[in-house]
């Protein structure tokens, strides 16, 4: 396991109770909360966040393109997302028109500096699942991440359909 001096709960040296080490939820709550920390702090370091990564892929995939459904595919806020998409419009990131058949709905596309950045933060993002895995080896990784799929499309049918990583 690779340790670092940056990270808080190494220094503790109280152990957590073992009725909860034995408990799957709480090791990934904690592992949530560990990679959270981590790919916020490489993306903010670059100028970004991780959710303006995750608009930029789903866009790139063109898979939608309406506000809303962008929205709702990532499960975000509406009302929060609009300031998200002003961000990233304002960094001539992604663009926004209103749609010309339903004038209430707005058409995000991505731009080509959008695609560059979007080059630069998923170099960021395998960085830090490189760093954060680092104790598994490659075969393990798979394991790990088919049976991670997995749960998740148990509990979202959506991503059943998403295993082609």
């Amino acid at each position: 396991m690779s340790t670092s001096v940056t990270n808080p709960v190494m220094k503790l040296a109280v152990r957590p109770p073992r009725e909860l080490l034995g408990h799957n939820s709480y090791l990934l709550k904690r592992l949530g909360w560990a990679i959270k920390d981590r790919s916020v702090e490489a993306f903010e370091a670059a100028g970004a966040s991780p959710y303006h990564y995750s608009v930029l892929a789903l866009l790139d995939e063109g898979a939608c393109s309406a506000q809303a459904t962008i929205a709702d595919a990532l499960g975000y806020d509406r009302s929060w997302f609009v300031g998200l998409l002003d961000e990233l419009e304002e960094g001539g990131l992604v663009e926004r028109k209103r749609d010309p058949i339903d004038r209430r709905r707005h058409l995000v596309s991505l731009q080509p500096a959008g695609k560059k950045r979007l080059a630069e933060l998923r170099a960021i993002s395998e960085r830090v699942e490189d760093e954060f895995f680092s104790a598994l080896g490659p075969k393990e990784r798979e394991q790990l991440h088919a049976l991670l799929l997995k749960v998740a499309a148990d509990h979202d049918p959506r991503l059943a359909a998403s295993n082609g990583s």
